[in-house]
């Protein structure tokens, strides 16, 4: 072949492998890089609000919606006295699942970590920290020692400022391992639906006589809304805590998991 035959076959050629390639199919752009839904976004914010004796960080998360209209706010908080974690799994479990709807909450895992990491009730100090708020303080020894004075811990300061600061419609403080409800309180229409809701026994907390220096204590006699103490017992199931308690909490507050902005009811 001469040398001007190969050229025109070469062009040819080049044509050819345009026009085919015009022709191909191209697939839509959706199939070619299709994007990822997001992730839902469940904890709105984290708030460190405080230490502990030992310098560790208390912390919150908020989570729901806040902004929607008429929704209440609702404190939770577990692990008071560090040998009593279990209901943590409770708190943790709403911060790590879907977004809470129809509700504005403040989750509280963990309130004595240097209790927790010592697997102690006491915090570093050695005192009762639901023993040491303002409201009947009383100086306490043993087991329930309340400390040099009122609001003497600097755990106790900083739940006192995030509460005062937060004003919530609701506190649920959980404990073990004595198995109830306290009903013997300020609302108690909400206690006996906490009962109903969680499956718990209702029974009257009251410290064995008078209870000295509660965080609900001084939260029902200085606020509007009401702080109810919830108790487990001494080994309550993962599958419990982790599963179960976290939905039931919520239905207390006609509140669920799931996509933001939709009406509880459809759930």
């Amino acid at each position: 072949m001469s040398r001007g035959a190969r050229a025109l076959s070469a062009v040819a050629s080049l044509v050819l492998l345009a026009v085919t390639s015009a022709a191909a199919p191209v697939p839509p752009a959706s199939a070619a890089a299709e994007p990822r839904s997001a992730k839902p976004v469940t904890v709105l914010k984290r708030s460190v609000f405080g230490t502990s004796v030992q310098g560790r960080d208390l912390v919150a998360f908020r989570l729901g919606e806040p902004q929607r209209p008429r929704v209440r706010t609702v404190v939770l908080m577990a692990a008071m006295h560090g040998n009593e974690s279990a209901p943590s799994q409770i708190l943790r479990a709403l911060v790590d699942g879907l977004p809470v709807v129809a509700l504005d909450l403040w989750v509280i895992p963990t309130y004595n970590p240097d209790g927790v990491a010592a697997g102690t009730r006491k915090n570093a100090n050695g005192v009762d920290l639901n023993r040491n708020f303002p409201h009947d303080w009383k100086d306490l020894d043993g087991n329930y020692e309340s400390g040099s004075g009122p609001a003497s811990e600097p755990e106790t300061q900083a739940v006192m400022g995030f509460l005062e600061k937060v004003d919530p419609d609701a506190i649920l403080s959980f404990h073990q391992p004595l198995t109830g409800v306290d009903t013997d309180t300020k609302n108690r229409r909400l206690a006996r639906r906490v009962a109903r809701k969680l499956e718990l026994p209702r029974r009257t907390l009251d410290c064995g006589g008078t209870c000295h220096g509660t965080m609900t204590g001084w939260f029902n006699n200085n606020f509007d809304g009401s702080a109810l103490t919830v108790e487990y017992g001494a080994n309550p199931t993962r599958h419990r805590m982790r599963d179960v308690a976290p939905d039931q909490v919520l239905s207390v507050f006609r509140a669920v998991r799931g996509r933001t902005g939709a009406d509880p009811l459809t759930f």
